[in-house]
């Protein structure tokens, strides 16, 4: 594959921050990282005890597309259900520290804010503990979500997506959002969820599922996707799903597009990362970056290509990561150089 030439890289990614907002749908929560140094096994039981150096709260699931974005120069508007407790102050205190509205978070106090604590030495996690109520949202709360969505479907560029499968994204809430959107002409992007089926994210403009994702979306669509091959398998999602623009992430083996509207053919563009310390993250910078590419202009090859360039950033970082335009440039540049050799 040809990565993408200097002039169209600059050319897309200048024009990032002179985007309009674009809204962000879908699970929301902190991330807290808890790391020390394990010294000792404790008495009471056979377990280490963790000498605590360094405590983060991160923004988390589709909060981090609201920050990836941000970081890359463009606003979005973050349209999620949180709860009425302590850890939603402090959820809308993380974004109004980076300059990220508030105003389409839905309170519910019938569910926590969700609140995933990582404890890790230095070299490796020790447990994660989660805090989250995966119930549907009762009706009320989701229809004061659907009027937010309905009401930035005008104002904003486009929509993503962002499914953790927390409960959030019922069926109505997805299906509404999603027409909504088109309806007004805008790219709608759905970075999909393992318990949704796939025929609820129909008529979106493009999904990112990873490999395994993809394989179970074929499974809910009744084929048997070790028969198929992945070609075979974008195909089908495109059709049965009428989503033009499929990208399948392939970890370590890069990306996978394919675009209806342009060819029948599937381009697979290797992973450009040089080094792979965390992965938590790469998802959703990926996506953040295809939206972006495609609202400024480029094709999905060219898309794919910058996402891919921008995922090899995060791995390199430890968490939930993001990057920005001038990390974002200097990878390309370094990738530049070594691709010309």
């Amino acid at each position: 594959m040809t990565l993408i030439d200097a002039k169209r890289f600059s050319e897309i990614t200048d024009k990032f921050p002179s985007l309009a907002p674009i809204c962000v749908c879908g699970d929301v929560g902190i991330d807290k990282y808890t790391l020390g140094e394990v010294r000792r096994i404790s008495p009471e039981a056979p377990v280490p005890i963790l000498e605590v150096k360094e405590e983060r709260l991160i923004l988390g699931m589709a909060a981090n597309i609201s920050n990836n974005l941000k970081t890359l120069g463009m606003d979005s508007t973050l349209s999620a259900v949180i709860g009425n407790d302590q850890r939603a102050t402090r959820f809308e205190s993380l974004l109004e520290e980076i300059n990220l509205k508030t105003w389409g978070l839905i309170r519910d106090p019938s569910r926590p804010t969700i609140y995933k604590e990582r404890i890790s030495t230095n070299t490796q996690q020790i447990c994660r503990i989660d805090y989250e109520d995966l119930s549907p949202l009762n009706v009320e709360i989701e229809k004061k979500l659907l009027n937010r969505v309905e009401d930035f479907a005008t104002s904003h560029s486009a929509l993503i997506v962002e499914d953790y499968s927390k409960g959030t994204l019922t069926k109505n809430v997805l299906r509404r959002s999603i027409d909504v959107f088109r309806e007004a002409g805008k790219l709608v992007a759905v970075d999909p969820g393992r318990q949704t089926t796939p025929e609820s994210y129909s008529g979106a403009s493009l999904i990112k599922p990873n490999l395994l994702e993809a394989k179970q979306m074929m499974e809910h669509l009744g084929y048997t996707y070790q028969q198929k091959s992945l070609e075979e398998m974008a195909v089908i999602l495109s059709d049965k799903l009428n989503i033009p623009q499929i990208v399948i992430t392939l970890g370590k083996d890069g990306m996978a597009m394919f675009d209806r509207e342009k060819s029948n053919t599937l381009t697979i563009i290797p992973t450009v990362a040089q080094e792979v310390f965390d992965v938590s993250g790469a998802g959703d910078t990926t996506i953040s970056l295809l939206v972006s590419s495609l609202l400024a202009g480029a094709n999905l090859e060219e898309a794919t290509w910058i996402a891919n360039c921008g995922a090899g950033v995060v791995v390199a970082k430890k968490g939930t990561a993001t990057v920005n335009l001038f990390e974002l440039q200097e990878f390309y540049h370094r990738l530049s150089r070594r691709y010309s050799k």
